[in-house]
């Protein structure tokens, strides 16, 4: 297996509607070993180091008959499917009933041979470790009661959306549902509770389980267990999780990657206790604003806190990003997002232009059709990802002046420069702005003088030739439209 540069590409798939679709071409029920060498080569060859299998456990009946009825939530799968059935609902993905390959796509052994076709293609298995709660017909229920949050029938009387009872050895039990401090609980789970060490203990020994499944986890909703947010949530002091679970896992799996779905600030916090990388959603929803300046502040931070980030336009709890965002802003956010720094994290349907958000509890997905406008530009995005200057190089935000005295445009734009250990030098410049803006982009690079220039817009088939003198003395000059993208790459005969 090769090493992982220092900003790997990730690709996020739902599994269960991936298999769904593969059945219907198939006339048969897939499972993991149906996946086509063909797909994974495809994979390998748009230069993804990990591949993220979205829903590989084993869910239970509990949680699905949660889903089948709840209201809210099937008038949300009734606008992603108008055509919707009870055999489209297969329950969430995150209300998990026992951390072993859900026996619908073909167990633990499929896995295990899914995971050697990737590795000989150089890539990375991603799984999910959902750290809150479980699904409500999770062995542990009737084996260790103790390891959920018990409340009392006051409790559940006060707010029935976060508690219910459940029938036990121990007897009739009030429980939580699982849940973050800001919403109701998920009513499809229970809560773990930190506070006890044998809960803890329990999940360590899950996470190392599954440590020697695949190479990595995304950690659902991170934040939670953490020590202040848990005692928030629940009034109950814990001890820390995270650090003592990472150091346990890589005592043995010394590589083992841990992602963190995390929010409300705490990435560099998560860091710290152990996570390789985090969600980066402040740069997300700066983006969703629309101003450049935002942006910028949040690319000033160093490449030791930028690489531990997570970049995306979108996942499975967020919108498409072609619904969220108009085409050109759109595409101006994505080379912010993935010619940054970090992990470059992409949502499977992303590529094609889909719309439509999949809930985790759906294993069917809307059939829709392919923007080919953005299937070109990720086309040409994933081309340059590929470059080993784009994944190990040398990185630097770069100024941008006004054009003239009195012209503030300047602020629109986001740029820097990828430098490569070969020389190669990589300029991106974007107007993120909604109307034409102008600037000269100060340039650090050595020895520009005395040469001419040819700018290759790598983007599309453009070339700009610009003396060496001006481009040292002052700077590339831009005056372009709004949202507009340039990756350069700048060439000398000299």
């Amino acid at each position: 297996m090769r090493p992982l540069p220092a900003c790997p590409s990730l690709y996020q798939i739902n599994t269960r509607v991936w298999l769904t679709e593969l059945s219907t071409a198939l006339g048969r029920r897939a499972t993991l070993d149906d996946i086509p060498d063909a797909e994974l080569d495809r994979l390998a060859g748009a230069g993804f180091d990990w591949i993220w299998l979205l829903s590989v456990w084993q869910t239970g009946k509990a949680a699905r008959q949660v889903s089948l009825a709840n209201p809210e939530w099937r008038h949300e799968f009734e606008e992603t499917l108008p055509d919707l059935s009870d055999d489209d609902i297969g329950g969430s993905g995150f209300a998990i009933a026992a951390y072993k390959v859900h026996t619908a796509l073909g167990g633990d052994a499929a896995l295990v041979r899914l995971r050697e076709r990737l590795r000989k293609r150089g890539m990375r298995l991603l799984l999910d470790f959902v750290p809150n709660h479980v699904a409500p017909d999770h062995p542990w229920l009737t084996r260790h009661p103790d390891y959920f949050v018990h409340a009392t029938l006051q409790d559940l009387a006060f707010a029935p959306q976060n508690y219910c009872r459940m029938q036990t050895p121990d007897g009739p039990l009030v429980l939580a549902y699982g849940r973050d401090p800001y919403f109701p609980g998920w009513p499809d789970t229970l809560q773990l509770n930190y506070g006890n060490p044998a809960t803890q203990e329990a999940l360590i020994r899950e996470l190392q389980k599954i440590s020697r499944q695949c190479d990595g986890v995304r950690c659902d909703m991170a934040m939670l267990v953490v020590p202040e947010v848990f005692r928030r949530t629940w009034g109950i002091d814990v001890q820390p999780f995270w650090p003592e679970a990472t150091r346990r896992v890589r005592e043995h799996a010394p590589e083992f990657t841990f992602m963190a779905e995390v929010y409300w600030d705490m990435e560099w916090e998560l860091v710290q206790q152990g996570f390789d990388y985090t969600y980066d959603k402040r740069l997300y929803d700066r983006l969703r604003g629309g101003a450049a300046w935002p942006v910028r502040e949040h690319l000033l931070a160093g490449r030791d806190y930028q690489n531990h980030m997570a970049r995306f336009l979108e996942n499975h709890d967020e919108p498409r990003a072609a619904a969220t965002f108009p085409a050109d802003m759109h595409k101006a956010a994505a080379v912010i997002t993935f010619l940054s720094p970090g992990l470059r994290f992409f949502h499977q349907g992303q590529f094609e232009g889909r719309t439509k958000r999949i809930s985790p509890h759906l294993v069917r997905g809307p059939r829709e059709p392919i923007n080919q406008e953005f299937e070109t530009f990720y086309g040409r995005l994933l081309d340059i990802l590929r470059t080993p200057t784009l994944r190990d190089g040398s990185w630097q935000l770069l100024q941008c002046d006004r054009a003239w005295e009195g012209n503030g445009s300047s602020g629109d734009f986001v740029a820097w420069t990828w430098k490569g250990t070969d020389g190669r030098r990589l300029v991106m410049a974007v107007n993120y702005a909604p109307h034409r803006s102008q600037c000269y982009v100060k340039l650090p690079f050595e020895n520009l003088g005395g040469r001419r220039w040819t700018l290759f817009d790598l983007l599309g088939t453009e070339r700009y030739e610009r003396d060496g003198n001006e481009l040292w003395s002052r700077g590339l000059f831009l005056d372009v439209a709004p949202w507009t993208q340039h990756v350069f790459e700048l060439r000398t005969e000299n």
